[in-house]
């Protein structure tokens, strides 16, 4: 039997790897990236969402590549795309969400014996200590609730919608994922069944308290007859009056609401703000690691405690011991 040649990595380019082969005979040309995303994506079983995630990183590639003139890349050529991403006002996530995609299909290529697997172990951008987004205070969240019309279908909804995500943590793409039917008691409690990130069913919950489940209850009624499989919160806008809510909207909603209350700050307060609130202040009032982990549903612990870590770093500085 015949021994597989070693991997030539230590060459920028080996060019026994062909990107197409025709009735067994090698063609050698440069990356034509494009013709082989799509290949890329059809052979991953991940979620559509993922696959828009990998073919804009890859996306970004290609035109990153075709304005530089750069037809045949290599290690040096994904490093300087990695510097560009990181320069060009992207934040850390987004770029190694698209560097992410950008080692998937390299390493599919050189597993395919299309091209070399040039991006391996390029690292990603370093995440920043602590967050991005700010908590709002509960003064701030009282006020922003309290300045809503609820006289109004859509101030109820809105009302309803701020303060389920204040209470409970839901993450904007739960929200827009949650359907009446969701709505459950268990052991004397109303739940809502959330598909998390990362999930492909509703196999996790938030507890609705009285103070969470009042608001939402107001809304439906007023909202009226509808089916269970009907969204939870609904458009009531003129053009899409009706319909699911997207997670612009209520972006959206989040951001108004804030500038209601005099806070706007370039992006720092946003809807994700809300699940910010919930773990700082679930944490200040006494519930320990685990209960907001839980209810969080974050997959690693070391996520809950940075909201821990901050609310220690704030409470308990070593800044309060000076005194002069």
């Amino acid at each position: 039997m015949t021994k597989r040649k070693e991997n030539p990595r230590a060459k920028k380019i080996y060019q026994a790897f062909p990107v197409a082969r025709v009735k067994d005979e090698i063609i050698k040309r440069s990356l034509d990236i494009n013709s082989l995303i799509e290949s890329f994506l059809d052979s991953q079983d991940i979620r559509p969402l993922s696959k828009s995630v990998y073919r804009k990183g890859l996306q970004k590639l290609s035109c990153w590549l075709e304005a530089n003139q750069i037809e045949q890349p290599d290690r040096t050529t994904i490093l300087n795309f990695k510097t560009y991403l990181l320069e060009s006002g992207l934040s850390v996530n987004t770029t190694n969400s698209y560097l992410v995609s950008v080692k998937r299909f390299f390493s599919y290529l050189e597993g395919e014996r299309l091209y070399p697997d040039i991006a391996k172990n390029v690292k990603g951008g370093k995440q920043p200590k602590g967050f991005l987004r700010e908590s709002p205070t509960i003064d701030q969240v009282k006020a922003m609730l309290s300045g809503i019309d609820t006289t109004t279908l859509r101030g109820k909804r809105d009302f309803a919608m701020i303060n389920l995500m204040a209470r409970t943590g839901l993450r904007t793409i739960e929200v827009v994922r949650s359907n009446l039917e969701d709505m459950k008691q268990e052991g004397g409690e109303a739940l809502l069944f959330v598909q998390g990130k990362g999930r492909d069913s509703k196999d996790e919950f938030v507890i609705l308290t009285m103070d969470t489940l009042k608001p939402i209850l107001d809304y439906l009624k007023a909202k009226g007859k509808a089916d269970p499989s009907d969204p939870l919160f609904i458009s009531h806008s003129d053009r899409n009056s009706g319909q699911r809510l997207k997670t612009g909207t209520i972006r959206n909603v989040a951001k108004s609401n804030f500038r209601s209350i005099g806070i706007d700050r370039a992006g720092r307060m946003c809807a994700h703000s809300f699940r910010h609130f919930f773990a700082t202040q679930s944490l200040r009032a006494g519930a320990d690691l685990i209960q907001v982990k839980e209810a969080m549903r974050h997959s690693s612990i070391e996520t809950t405690q940075k909201y821990l870590h901050n609310l220690d770093r704030i409470e308990k500085g070593a800044e309060r011991f000076i005194s002069f």
